[in-house]
């Protein structure tokens, strides 16, 4: 089982992690002081796991800290020290502060997975340890009446037994496994009265690390095999918002911005030079401005004709605004897009402040640059190049331009694998080529064929961005190696594409990635709290439009407060390989909008891919692994008979010495 562990928005870091000396802020009090450094000394001697075992309150106690709510400073770096130990760091005590270092990679492919695999059940088990999530669990596994039967999630398991000897007695028929895509939405599962949701959900926290919404787009996938009686669950994907920077896949796709215009110094066209004025012009337009001349900061004149003195004004309209934003006691926001008018959204605080930094970025766009291209031409794009200041302003372009297609042309595979007893198989293969399928493209253009959020509250009227997809990314769960993703290309026909392409997910690189799923919720409040209370000038409001991971810039905050490295403090620790699927030709020119239309490798309209797709999966990949007893003995241990055990079923932790939940269900085989 593989999955993009995607928590938040992690970003690439290239050096490795250090050491750091940590200790509290000058202002602390003796009493905070010394309280930290029985916490270290007692974690200095912690055996791995132990923290999140004992639990943070142990910990504490044992430090004899008292009264930590009224000690902020102290209880935000004690809940954050606890957590870095829980994840491998160590702690010890030097002369100006405790130095914490952390887990290096020791090259043992296995031992690097078992660290990974047990940071992420940390958070996971945590999670299942929730009493709201435990009933939904209870809930799901509790039979229940739907027309004339009674199922529960259980009827959403395949037997291993009555798999493995389905296959070990078939010929090579793919009528033993039929899987089909559905997408989830709204609706409920015809088969066993559940919201699809909720099965998503279900077999969502059977993965190796805690379950979390995904910040912007997001549609999760089924996929279910119509050769069972209740089309049993073969596995899960989501498409998500991609992570706006990843320099391996922009180098990969050509859009990189120094790159980019490389390419574009070296051989420069007319082409070229009508993108760059086309930019600049819908820049300018999709801009509401209305206000912003009725409060003086603008004269009609200053958009034909800008000045530096306009854009001096524009940033400092921005600033006030922005400050506003983040300081009034009340956050005035349009909640609901499909009724409030775009223009309410666009005169908040915070897209006012957007809307002023932006044009005042375009007009000195138009001021340098401009020049260069009326008209565009090739030969203006080579004295444009000769310009340091016009070359800047490019620049600038090419990354709006970019930023502005990537969350609508690019996604992630945010979720991606198969469970029980189909993993077995390589089912993991057959999920990542379903995931990116004719008909989860056509779903995700019918689903985001509506007007974006952000740029519609920059222009204060509907606008509409591409919802075509032209790539998918993701990452492997381990840094050492992805038995999923590895060698996982299919001949573009088998999705309606040309016999002579081949489609699939190519290696792009590796990467280091950082964020906070290492740090409990405990952690993360008192983060934001003691930010809050040394007066932070940003406050993280979690509204849409803010920026990227509200949680992560929470945290951020918070250790800033401490005066501790937050890029150290933030990394994970843990490789992770970069992929990515390619779906167009002219990948690099149809994702930045230099063509208008994408060159698919497949056919988006082909009806039933997702037939053609498992008849390839089950003769390139299941028959091989079919054929080998081990793997069928393996699949026979998932039983649907009292006791259950599955590899299906969620892992509930065991609290207090009592079982995760019942047994009860109907024996579906004996």
């Amino acid at each position: 089982m593989e999955q993009n562990l995607r928590t938040d928005a992690p970003e690439v870091m290239k050096e490795e992690a250090k050491p750091v000396t940590l200790s509290l802020p000058a202002d602390a009090s003796r009493q905070e002081r010394q309280g930290f450094a029985r916490l270290c000394t007692l974690l200095a001697s912690a055996s791995v796991g132990s923290t999140y075992v004992n639990g943070h309150g142990h910990w504490i106690q044992a430090a004899k800290i008292k009264n930590l709510y009224e000690q902020p400073l102290l209880a935000a770096a004690a809940h954050t020290a606890i957590d870095l130990v829980d994840q491998g760091w160590t702690v010890r005590t030097g002369k100006s502060g405790h130095i914490f270092t952390p887990p290096l990679a020791n090259g043992d492919r296995e031992g690097e997975k078992a660290r990974v695999r047990s940071q992420e059940h940390l958070r996971r088990d945590e999670q299942l340890r929730q009493n709201s999530v435990r009933r939904f669990v209870e809930s799901m596994e509790r039979t229940h009446q739907h027309g004339d039967r009674l199922v529960s999630i259980f009827n959403l398991m395949r037997d291993g037994r009555e798999l493995a000897d389905a296959l070990q007695h078939a010929s090579a028929s793919t009528d033993i496994i039929k899987p089909y895509v559905q997408i989830v939405d709204s609706s409920t599962c015809e088969l066993t009265g559940f919201k699809l949701h909720d099965i998503w959900r279900y077999f969502r926290h059977t993965w190796s690390n805690a379950y979390a919404t995904v910040p912007g787009r997001s549609m999760p996938i089924l996929i279910r095999d119509a050769a069972t009686e209740f089309h049993t669950v073969i596995g899960l994907a989501a498409i998500s918002s991609p992570i706006v920077q990843i320099a391996e896949r922009d180098h990969w796709m050509g859009w990189e911005t120094d790159q980019f215009l490389e390419q574009v110094r070296a051989k420069p066209t007319a082409d070229i030079a009508c993108w760059l004025a086309r930019r600049i012009n819908s820049q300018q337009e999709e801009i509401y401005v209305d206000d912003l001349l009725r409060d003086g900061i603008l004269q009609p004149t200053d958009l034909a004709a800008p000045t530096p003195e306009v854009v001096a004004r524009l940033r400092a309209d921005a600033e006030r605004h922005r400050q506003r934003h983040h300081q009034v006691s009340t956050i005035r926001e349009v909640r609901n897009i499909e009724r409030d008018a775009w223009v309410d959204r666009a005169t908040t605080d915070l897209f006012r402040s957007k809307r002023s930094s932006a044009l005042a970025e375009t007009l000195e766009i138009v001021t340098l640059l401009g020049a260069y291209l009326s008209p565009p031409t090739a030969e203006g794009l080579i004295k444009a190049f000769s310009d340091s200041k016009a070359r800047a302003q490019m620049r600038r372009v090419v990354r709006r331009a970019r930023g502005e297609r990537v969350g609508t042309v690019i996604a992630d595979l945010t979720v991606c694998g198969a469970v029980a007893p189909y993993n077995a198989l390589t089912a993991g293969k057959l999920v990542g080529a379903l995931a990116v399928s004719p008909q989860v493209l056509t779903a995700y253009r019918k689903k985001y064929a509506r007007p974006s959020e952000i740029a519609s509250a920059m222009a204060g009227r509907p606008i509409l961005r591409e919802p075509r997809l032209s790539f998918v990314g993701t990452t492997s769960l381990y840094g050492t190696g992805s038995s999923q993703y590895n060698r996982l290309f299919w001949p573009a026909e088998v999705m309606g594409g040309k016999s002579n392409v081949r489609m699939g997910f190519h290696e792009l690189g590796r990467s280091r990635s950082f964020g906070t799923s290492h740090f409990s919720s405990e952690t993360v409040d008192a983060l934001v709290r003691l930010s809050t209370l040394r007066g932070s000038l940003v406050r993280v409001n979690n509204l849409f439009g803010e920026g990227v991971s509200p949680r992560l810039r929470k945290v951020r905050l918070g250790i800033a407060a401490l005066g501790w490295p937050a890029n150290e403090l933030l990394k994970h620790g843990r490789e992770r390989i970069l992929y990515g699927v390619p779906l167009v030709a002219n990948l690099r020119d149809y994702s930045l909008a230099i063509d208008e239309e994408p060159e698919y490798l497949l056919n988006p309209d082909l009806p039933e891919a997702d037939t053609r797709v498992a008849k390839w999966w089950f003769e390139r990949w299941c028959l091989q692994r079919a054929a080998r007893q081990d793997v069928l003995e393996s699949m026979r241990s998932h039983r649907l008979v009292r006791p259950v055990r599955h590899g299906a079923r969620v892992p509930l932790p065991v609290i207090d010495g009592m079982s995760s939940t019942g047994e009860e269900m109907l024996p579906i085989f004996t």
